[in-house]
């Protein structure tokens, strides 16, 4: 640079594109910056870290300072300035393509030897029952919809199960669920790791890994609705129907029905009576038939995962972290029903929080991440909910607040208030609640019944 001014001083023909006048270098009406890093940096602080420019794009944030500075492989660096901002990285919107290419289940080598668990909620109370158990074989699509009443607990999940599944196909190898606190219990886990049973659930935030049984509720709520529009407290009553349709329906995965798959023939096809005509039934259950629908049912189910996997990895993208990188981690803490009774401001919270530091590989799409001490959420992420972090910290992130406090045995210190609301259909008393290290405007309210059950030894 100062080679060029040294002979623009001369001769200023000696280089058309400069200029020197009043002490400033200037390159097509430009301001021609020197290799000095801290004035670079405060150039892109200001054009585009403050309020004026509110962290621009790439593309805009470039142009804006082209327009009116220059320096060598300044493209560069200001990409890889906005590429590394922390703010940016945060709040903005991932604009790939969905992360993971779609990784099907294995395909079982038996009926009834890998079934998926799953609950329809939110229906009216009928004769003591408010929800529905689905039961799905991951191989023959079969399923089985069990009604229970609220509240459940694990012990009466598995006794549904027992009653109804258990009796017809034994145990399974392994069950798939999402992330239900049923689930997630500890009586649930000793209950099957005693039997030798496998549970699989779903990484955090990902539904997707139970798509079948997804799919299943949302195949059942739409049949009840259809049937029970104008009654929809009766639904109780349709579940044996619903369930002997569903299971005799012809599926475009297997290219068959489940009774098919199961029994070897046909679902039997009622007809009206005819006065005087005879009828009979032949059912051919030979062995070797069943293993020619078992040999083509794989057939088409793996025939069917291609087609799906091709049909939506090309709306996917390909993403891969190796042990040890930093990624930017993407919380949707309105999908934690923990926290849906606290006031947060959800809209306007980082889209990403860390970056944390990738500890293991879980299967191909999925990701243990070394999370905060005390973290209240489990710490297997699918790859949709990272990004990479370009550039590592050199402190350890933290989780929002909210997300800790969970974490927290927090002690009750007084009850501040009280009243009477409707729980159920019948009259409950809520308590408002301090605890101990929190200021008074963070008491919460909390069901009375509850916080004694949890909190017998307290003395208000």
């Amino acid at each position: 640079m100062r080679k060029i001014i040294s002979e623009l001083n001369i001769d200023k023909a000696s280089h058309p594109l400069f200029s020197f006048d009043n002490g400033e270098l200037l390159r097509k009406g430009k301001l021609v910056v020197g290799n000095d890093e801290a004035v670079k940096l405060h150039i892109l602080k200001w054009l585009h870290d403050s309020a004026v420019e509110g962290h621009s794009g790439r593309d805009a944030t470039l142009h804006k300072i082209k327009s009116l500075f220059y320096w060598p492989k300044m493209n560069i660096e200001i990409q890889q300035y906005v590429r590394n901002c922390g703010v940016c990285q945060q709040n903005k919107y991932d604009s790939a393509a969905k992360p993971g290419l779609l990784q099907p289940l294995p395909i079982p080598q038996s009926v009834w030897e890998s079934i998926s668990m799953d609950f329809v909620e939110g229906l009216p109370p009928s004769g003591g029952k408010h929800c529905i158990l689905v039961v799905v074989d991951q191989l023959s699509k079969s399923a089985h919809f069990v009604s229970l009443s609220h509240p459940y607990i694990a012990i009466d999940v598995a006794q549904a199960y027992m009653d109804n599944i258990f009796k017809l196909y034994g145990l399974p190898k392994e069950i798939i669920s999402d992330r239900d606190p049923t689930f997630l219990s500890e009586v649930w886990k000793e209950l099957f790791r005693v039997q030798g049973v496998d549970l699989k659930h779903s990484t955090t935030y990902h539904p997707q890994t139970d798509g079948q049984t997804e799919v299943t509720n949302r195949t059942l709520e739409t049949y009840l609705r259809c049937m029970t529009a104008d009654t929809p407290h009766t639904w109780p009553h349709w579940l044996p129907l619903a369930e002997g349709w569903y299971n005799t329906t012809y599926h475009l995965a297997i290219h068959t029905t489940p009774f098919e798959v199961l029994f070897g023939q046909p679902p039997p096809t009622h007809l009206p009576y005819l006065p005087g005509e005879s009828s009979s039934a032949v059912i051919d259950r030979s062995m070797q038939q069943r293993e020619n629908i078992i040999n083509m049912l794989k057939f088409h189910l793996t025939r069917a995962q291609n087609r799906m996997k091709q049909i939506s990895d090309a709306k996917r993208s390909f993403r891969e972290f190796s042990i040890g990188n930093y990624v930017y981690l993407e919380l949707q803490p309105y999908r934690q029903h923990s926290l849906k009774n606290r006031k947060l401001p959800h809209k306007l919270s980082p889209r990403f929080y860390g970056p944390f530091r990738v500890i293991d590989k879980i299967g191909q799409v999925a990701y243990k991440l070394e999370l905060p001490p005390g973290a209240a959420i489990h710490n297997v992420f699918h790859v949709s909910q990272m990004k990479l972090c370009p550039n590592p910290p050199t402190v350890q992130s933290t989780l929002p607040q909210y997300l800790m406090d969970l974490g927290t045995a927090k002690e009750p210190e007084a009850i501040l208030d009280k009243k009477v609301v409707k729980r159920r259909n019948t009259a409950a008393t809520k308590v408002l609640v301090q605890w101990k290290g929190y200021p008074p405007d963070q008491a919460t309210w909390e069901f009375y019944q509850d916080f004694t059950a949890k909190f017998p030894t307290f003395d208000p």
